[in-house]
């Protein structure tokens, strides 16, 4: 026996664990690069943590010159967990699994040792529970103090490696949380010294406006995208940001970092970009780094941004040991800079690297894999993989169309509540903004749940807040304060200098009663006011849900949202959504008091739902966070064109561009390879008074699990068979699943005329083509009804061929593939 095959025949010994094939390959390949290609379900965390133990073992390796890089803490911890077990001998092996922020942030700590740089992380949050977060240093690192060179371990000067990056003097300094505020030159508070805040401080005083929750996520978004992807200034405008001014504000913020004072700001990407840059141009720390580790291991490659690809390469450039893990099927993020085209270019950076394919899948049942295997064939960008499982059958997808959208929550809980384990049932979703109705349904009914990544800026959002505003107003119009609020969101026309004047008046008396009285009005706004006020006394004891309505169109609210996406770029569909919401909690309760204390209720359910985590609940999760987990029982939801794929994905499909629609299957595709055993997909044909369509993808599927039933007419030289069994035609063979190919489409509609048509459903043919990543122009083809032709062009929805006999037609890529129409030519 080979030491080899001892060392697996060992492990199932002590462990049960047997590998297949591909995965003994991928253990036993330890020198040189690796692309390991690992389908959903495929055991690649098992592969890894036996191709560390090998290392170990059987070529000698010393734990701590291997290094393993994960995306995030959770998952280093994972790792690490799964290899005291797998290895209990070696648990005080200094193997060292982290993720690529805490390697890059030792990078930049060394880095700055010698040259005495003084610096300060500004990024961080206390209430994200840190195995949600991507590494960034511990909770007390990224909440600490100023660090100075002599508090930090001792390494290589840091002043060439990040040019321009070292703090310029200051007279002031923004204030630390807690401590009292500093000023800027012209007198203007400094806001304290965390990422957030100055952000938002810059927006403020470049816009005249408080950035919103979400302005604030796509403008970090913004900001992250355009470190990872490493892009220099010149290129800065080529990235899409909807928030006003981005650009600006990224400009002024590295300056804010540089020259606010002598300690240098850091946000987690300045770890990155430094550390890659500290990298690139001091060879002694290079050299340093190198040295230490003699094998690297990097999983869930498809999530890595060109920055941390950069780091990888520098490491592992005099060694050449790497292991990439990926799945570029599953990348899913790079509107936050992951670059699975990298992956498809593995061979451009890494000539002599081997390529193999974790294929098989061991956690879904066979309907689900075939189906999964189909539709994500989809793409055209992609590595060619055929996942396959010996999984037995379970019962096929389920995809349940609902007559409206207010009916899936009780649904779903009605379908859920009979089930006894519910830590195996997940509900997930794209955006997180559905959470809360199936959250509210739940919580009614009494189900227990865990969230998750609950999104608490729903219950502040200024729509919210808005409403709630306009509904304190009808209990008390001697408010000015509120009135503040919301007197330009409304029909009323009061200017910021009229309000000024209110203010002045004090309190006591209502706010309307004063202005009509006291403030100079236009005739315009006197009859406006009028109306405004005879509305809020209208509202006084009405139903809440009524009462949104008259905030919405009587008071004109709604109006007031479409001005404000005109001019600050908001997505009107989300905010409209929003007061949707907003309208489908009020349902059913009697009073604005009810209204309130449901969404404060609601807010303190979503924060304490994380306690449920490892109790008997469902799983609430979006379908980015849900990757890497896995259910007996999965129910995607809001399946509808508009959320997945999006609007905006659609539009920019039909461009021309594809990149944004692919990565959409993917993410529909990781959503649907959790499931073990039953997946339901969820859509319906109303929603808030509209008709909206399925989801293409959920059509796509169920075609793929039953192919639509099509008419197949005779041809020259065949024969039909009816329904009878009796002959059709006059002459010829019979044909029962598939047509011999039409002379013409002249001849066929001749004979279509004479003949019979079946609607057989569409036979499975295993030499069709699966992949419309493989019809190029100039390949023969056979159609399965117009027979052999040429492929003159391919674009991104159809396909133009010339027949042989048929002539030319262009014909749905989709169609063609999801059928199994076209195999390669003779």
């Amino acid at each position: 026996m080979h030491i080899q095959d001892d060392f697996f025949a060992r492990k199932k010994r002590e462990l049960g664990v047997s590998l297949n094939r591909v995965q003994k390959q991928a253990v036993l390949h330890t020198d040189g690069a690796l692309l390991l290609l690992a389908s959903p379900g495929a055991g690649k965390t098992t592969t890894i943590i036996m191709r560390i133990g090998y290392l170990i073992e059987h070529k000698g390796v010393h734990p701590a010159r291997i290094k393993a890089v994960t995306f995030s803490r959770a998952s280093a911890a994972d790792m690490k967990a799964r290899f005291a077990r797998f290895f209990p001998d070696q648990t005080g092996a200094a193997v060292d699994f982290s993720t690529i922020h805490s390697f890059a942030f030792e990078v930049v700590r060394s880095h700055f040792w010698k040259s005495g740089t003084t610096y300060r992380l500004i990024e961080g949050d206390v209430d994200i529970e840190d195995e949600e977060q991507p590494d960034g240093g511990t909770t007390a690192q990224r909440q600490a103090a100023p660090f100075s060179a002599s508090a930090v371990s001792p390494s290589i000067s840091a002043k060439a490696a990040a040019p321009g990056l070292r703090a310029a003097s200051s007279p002031r300094m923004p204030s630390a949380p807690g401590r009292s505020p500093a000023y800027s030159a012209s007198g203007m508070p400094l806001p304290p010294l965390h990422k957030k805040f100055i952000l938002r401080h810059l927006y403020k005083e470049m816009t005249g406006e408080n950035i919103t929750d979400d302005q604030m996520d796509d403008l970090t978004t913004y900001i992250s995208y355009v470190k990872n992807k490493l892009l220099p200034e010149a290129r800065w405008p080529e990235v899409k940001c909807d928030v006003p001014d981005a650009e600006s504000i990224l400009r002024r913020y590295e300056h804010f970092k540089r020259t606010a004072s002598d300690t240098l700001l850091l946000d987690y990407d300045d770890m990155l970009t430094i550390a890659n840059e500290a990298l690139h141009s001091d060879a002694g720390l290079l050299r340093k780094y190198q040295a230490r580790y003699d094998y690297l291991l990097t999983d869930e490659s498809q999530d890595t941004s060109l920055v941390q690809h950069a780091i990888v390469e520098k490491l592992v450039h005099r060694h050449g040991n790497l292991c990439v893990v990926a799945d570029d099927d599953q990348s899913i993020y790079t509107w936050r800079a992951a670059e699975p085209q990298y992956l498809l270019d593995f061979h451009k950076v890494y000539p002599q690297a081997a390529i193999m394919k974790l294929e098989q899948n061991y956690r879904s049942s066979r309907n689900i894999v075939d189906v999964a295997n189909r539709f994500i064939k989809r793409n055209k960008n992609r590595f060619d993989k055929n996942m396959f499982t010996e999984n037995p059958p379970h019962t096929p997808i389920t995809i349940k169309t609902l007559a409206d959208y207010k009916y899936q929550a009780k649904y779903l809980a009605e379908r859920i509540a009979g089930f006894d384990n519910l830590r195996e049932v997940a509900v997930l979703y794209r955006n997180n903004s559905s959470s809360i109705m199936i959250m509210n349904e739940f919580d009614r009914a009494g189900i227990p749940f865990y969230m998750k990544d609950g999104d608490n800026r729903f219950f502040s959002h200024f729509v919210v807040e808005d409403v709630l505003n306009f509904m304190r107003m009808t209990f008390n119009d001697r408010r000015p304060d509120i009135f503040e609020k919301i007197h330009m969101k409304m029909n009323g026309y009061i200017t910021r200098v009229q309000m000024a004047e209110l203010k002045q008046i004090g309190a006591g008396g209502s706010v309307f009663d004063n202005l009509l009285r006291y403030v100079t009005l236009q005739d315009y706004q006197v009859k406006q006011l009028q109306e405004v006020k005879e509305t809020f006394e209208q509202m006084r004891g009405m139903p809440p849900q009524k009462a949104i309505r008259y905030i919405r169109y009587k008071l004109g609210y709604e109006k007031a949202i479409d001005k404000m996406c005109e001019r600050l770029g908001f997505r009107r569909e989300y905010l409209l959504g929003i007061l949707n919401t907003l309208e489908d909690i009020a349902d059913q309760l009697e009073t604005m008091e009810d209204f309130a204390a449901r969404l404060k209720h609601l807010e303190t359910v979503m924060k304490t739902s994380k306690f449920q985590k490892h109790e008997n609940a469902v799983t609430f999760s979006t379908m980015h966070s849900a990757k890497g987990l896995e259910f007996d029982r999965v129910y995607m939801i809001d399946l509808t064109d508009g959320v997945i794929p999006s609007s905006d994905e659609i539009g920019r499909l039909e461009e021309g561009q594809r990149e944004d629609m692919e990565e959409a299957v993917r993410l529909f595709y990781v959503g649907m390879t959790r499931a073990r055993q039953h997946l339901e997909l969820l859509a319906y044909k109303m929603k808030d008074g509209a008709a909206v369509k399925e989801s293409r993808f959920v059509t796509n599927v169920r075609h793929l699990q039953e192919p639509p039933q099509v008419p197949v007419k005779a041809s020259a030289g065949a024969q039909v068979r009816g329904a009878s069994g009796r002959d059709a035609g006059s002459r010829g063979a019979a044909v029962t699943g598939r047509t011999a190919p039409s002379v013409s489409a002249r001849a066929a509609e001749r004979l279509s005329q004479k003949a019979k048509l079946l609607k057989p459903a569409v036979e499975y043919n295993p030499d069709a083509y699966q992949d419309p990543g493989q019809l190029l122009a100039g390949n023969t083809v056979k159609h399965r009804v117009f027979g052999h032709g040429e492929i003159e062009s391919v674009g991104e929805e159809r396909i133009r061929i010339r027949f042989t006999q048929a002539g030319v037609k262009e014909l749905q890529i989709t169609t063609c593939i999801e059928m199994g129409l076209l195999e390669p030519g003779e």
